[in-house]
């Protein structure tokens, strides 16, 4: 269950006509903040989901497919393995980029054709509706064919 506290700062009250402000607030506990002259009020306000979100939802089912793959596999050795060598192909590939960016001129050049291709990306799945839709398949189409569903 998710909670989420907002804490406001309001201006002095002198800012404010005292009826309209804090009629609608009588529930809640208004305390006032010492500091100069001038005394500011802070409301505290605290809110909790009555229920489950989509986002904990998804990430449960993706660490329930995994866990799923674990148990399931005979060669865990194997998937151990593979794991360690994308920490490690991940670990150089950042090392790689480290080592190309300190070249001189090869960062500018990357940087422009990331450009140009965010360019075309946009312009080819992103502007048109019935390209957007295109796209959404084929997302789905790849999701579920890694899945295995």
């Amino acid at each position: 269950m998710a909670s989420t506290i907002a804490s406001l700062t309001l201006p002095p009250l002198s800012a404010f006509e005292r009826q309209t402000l804090f009629r609608p607030l009588i529930k809640f506990p208004i305390f006032p903040i010492g500091g100069g002259g001038e005394k500011q009020f802070r409301v505290t306000v605290a809110a909790k989901a009555a229920g489950d979100s989509s986002e904990s939802s998804t990430s449960l089912s993706i660490v329930e497919s995994v866990q799923n793959i674990w148990d399931n596999s005979e060669d865990r050795i194997a998937l151990f393995g593979l794991g360690f060598a994308g920490v490690v192909a991940l670990w150089a590939s950042a090392n790689l980029i480290t080592a190309i960016d300190k070249l001189p001129l090869i960062p500018g050049v990357l940087e422009f054709v990331g450009i140009l291709f965010s360019s075309w990306f946009v312009y080819r799945y992103l502007l048109f509706k019935p390209d957007r839709q295109e796209l959404g398949q084929a997302i789905t189409k790849k999701v579920s064919d890694i899945l295995g569903q």
